[in-house]
């Protein structure tokens, strides 16, 4: 299956944070699957290292690299069919990154991994 990972999701999995679910554990590290994380993930992971709110080798575009690599981590560029649905969403959560997964998930007919709630409120799947 191919899975849309949320940010968290991917930070909480190379850290090895216990927030991860064992659910959540089992369906990223299940090689059957074939993991996505958006490039607006990756530009929220530098936007937070930036400001210090998250801390991640500095700079932390190489760690982000290695770790997708190692982590069979596949990346989703942002394509105007992705801004098109955005730009269909409701405004149901203002947050910029998380409208981006969504239209993202929606325009690729892929499921979310994430413990956000407010991705169930969306027409699209959440694992």
């Amino acid at each position: 299956m191919r899975i849309l990972i949320d940010t968290h999701i991917f930070l909480w999995a190379i850290t090895g944070d216990p927030k991860l679910s064992s659910a959540h554990r089992a369906l990223y590290l299940d090689e059957a699957n074939d993991l996505f994380l958006s490039l607006a993930s990756v530009w929220e992971i530098l936007i937070k290292v930036q400001i210090g709110k998250l801390p991640l080798p500095v700079p932390a575009m190489p760690y982000i690299a290695r770790q997708m690599g190692q982590n069979r981590v596949n990346r989703l560029p942002i394509q105007i069919s992705h801004l098109e649905a955005l730009e269909a969403l409701p405004l149901i959560n203002k947050d910029p990154f998380d409208r981006m997964l969504v239209a993202q998930a929606r325009a690729e007919g892929m499921p979310i991994l994430s413990a956000d709630p407010t991705m169930r409120k969306y027409d699209v799947p959440v694992l």
